[in-house]
């Protein structure tokens, strides 16, 4: 693995691990307590754990799917947030809200979509500017 692949996963890893702790932990801890959803012992761990698997699939897809050497970086951010943020809204926001109890669907969906936008507002940018050095956005092919 390249030094931009190792750059990109602390690019996503190292802010999404405190913008969700504090997020869900600390900022807004009473109005998920309000929601009645989650347990009261956090399990920290496993947390980090989807954030590290997530890491390594985003830094991995990344050349892959938007490091075109034609565009900006800043393309390949816009691009990126756009298509992982409404893929990880779609895993980790409606099926929740689909199927787990809780005091409120709208302000679980609200407060879940607000955290999913400011985190693909962060970490896209970081991740694209992990694959900035010339010539590491294009992922190597196998000659045809």
């Amino acid at each position: 693995m390249s030094k931009s692949f190792w750059l990109a996963v602390l690019a996503y890893l190292v802010p999404t691990f405190p913008l969700g702790y504090f997020w869900h932990l600390v900022t807004f801890a009473d109005r998920y307590h309000q929601l009645a959803m989650y347990r009261d012992d956090v399990i920290i761990p496993i947390g980090l754990a989807s954030m590290i698997i997530q890491a390594l699939l985003f830094a991995w897809a990344y050349p892959r799917l938007f490091g075109d050497r034609a565009t900006s970086w800043q393309s390949g951010a816009l691009r990126f947030g756009l298509f992982f943020g409404v893929l990880a809204w779609s895993f980790a926001v409606l099926p929740v809200a689909a199927k787990y109890r809780m005091a409120s669907v709208v302000d679980f969906m609200v407060l879940e979509t607000l955290f999913t936008m400011l985190q693909f507002a962060v970490v896209s940018p970081l991740v694209a500017l992990a694959y900035r050095t010339a010539g590491a956005a294009a992922p190597r092919r196998a000659p045809a």
